[in-house]
């Protein structure tokens, strides 16, 4: 049976726990320089409606290093829900390739391309969530703390995609985790919903820095302002103000806190230039890492992982 990840939720417990374990064993060999070719004579499709640079290199080479052949389909090659319907290009794709990776805008094409492909199919990112990265977070902060146990993680700035994928993940592993956005920037009520469900997990939206940075082990942050929301720039860096991640922010919290950035980062608006350079920030560790989950993840749901 095929196997999509179209949510950290697709996943339970024990396959997001055995896939930071196969990251690990991916990154080993790649900083080894291992000849790795579980995917020779397979090939990737790659479709981008919505354009990233991190993305696409960061499946692009992973894909290759590990023997097969990614194709990149910029949005002028396929215009996914306008020149033609997304349950013919799911079915046509299906019948070249092995995998499909998409990174789109509208969250219910994603769900669409999933249902009519007969290959799996994994999110690159939507307006609604973002589960690769926020698998490669999880791995990252397993590296620098060793462990996940009584991990709370503070996100401040816009309720976005981001926020889903960590909320989602809070449904699935015991986490503390707190939303910190302005009034009327919330996460979608139904995912925080879904995270309240799970006893062993705690989930707070609070609309003061102060009050939810304290004890944090993570600090996480996000441009303002997404693609497709760059004539808002101005308006949200007004009422956002108050939500940047200084240096005074992260040595309030009264432990050795860590800053993570999904990137591209804005310096001098959602964070200080100095935070992004300080020691405690693993901004670029957590980039690296979205290529060694990324493989992980595909390997897992070609069956071969």
């Amino acid at each position: 049976m095929k196997r999509d990840f179209i949510h950290i939720t697709d996943f339970t417990t024990e396959e997001i726990l055995a896939t930071l374990d196969l990251a690990q064993d991916v990154k080993e060999r790649f900083h080894r320089r291992e000849t790795f070719h579980p995917f020779a004579g397979r090939s990737l499709a790659m479709i981008f409606a919505k354009p990233s640079a991190r993305t696409r290199v960061s499946f692009e080479t992973g894909f290759t290093w590990m023997g097969g052949h990614a194709l990149y389909l910029s949005p002028n090659d396929i215009g996914i829900g306008k020149r033609e319907a997304v349950k013919d290009i799911a079915r046509v794709f299906s019948r070249y390739n092995d995998l499909i990776m998409a990174r789109l805008f509208a969250h219910r094409h994603m769900e669409e391309l999933a249902e009519h492909a007969t290959i799996p199919v994994v999110n690159g990112l939507t307006d609604y969530n973002h589960p690769c990265q926020i698998l490669a977070d999880l791995f990252t902060i397993r590296e620098h703390r060793t462990h996940l146990r009584e991990l709370k993680v503070v996100y401040v700035g816009d309720g976005n995609n981001i926020v889903h994928s960590w909320l989602r993940l809070a449904a699935r592993l015991p986490l503390e985790f707190v939303c910190a956005c302005p009034e009327g920037y919330e996460p979608d009520p139904e995912t925080v919903a879904l995270a309240r469900q799970n006893p062993d997990s705690s989930v707070s939206i609070v609309h003061t820095l102060e009050e939810a940075v304290a004890g944090a082990d993570v600090i996480y942050t996000d441009v303002w302002a997404s693609m497709g929301q760059k004539e808002e720039a101005e308006e949200r860096a007004r009422i956002f103000r108050s939500f940047q991640v200084t240096e005074a922010v992260m040595e309030s919290t009264g432990k050795k806190t860590l800053f993570m950035h999904c990137l591209p980062a804005e310096r001098g608006r959602e964070v200080t230039d100095g935070v992004m350079e300080a020691p405690y920030s693993i901004v670029f560790d957590e980039a690296e890492n979205r290529m060694h989950v990324q493989n992980a993840i595909l390997l897992k749901l070609a069956g071969l992982g």
